[in-house]
């Protein structure tokens, strides 16, 4: 059995068990969260699709922790005009566990 969730403005495939890296939530370490934003659940049965969401889904999920993905350096330059900018940036991810998936 699988779902497929919004979060974050991404989309992403959960089965349960499953360990995703999803932009940061407001939710303590340890904490329970459910995503209400369920497109398309598989089951025994088939392929539901919602229009755009399915109704009475749910997928939760358990916290495990908050952090920062790895540096990405942006770097502007122009030629001949002695302009150089480097600036660094860090993107805040949440780490969680699916735990249950609800349809």
């Amino acid at each position: 059995m699988y779902a497929i969730i919004e979060t974050g403005g991404k989309q992403y495939k959960v089965q349960e068990g499953d360990v995703l890296f999803i932009e940061k939530l407001n939710a303590e370490d340890g904490a329970s969260v459910t995503f209400d934003r369920v497109l398309a659940v598989s089951n025994e049965g088939g392929l539901t699709a919602g229009t755009p969401l399915v109704s009475g889904a749910s997928v939760t999920a358990k916290v495990e922790k908050h952090g920062k993905g790895q540096k990405v350096v942006v770097y502007k330059y122009k030629p001949k005009k002695n302009y150089h900018k480097k600036q660094g940036h860090r993107q805040p991810y949440t780490k969680v566990t699916i735990e249950k998936i609800q349809a």
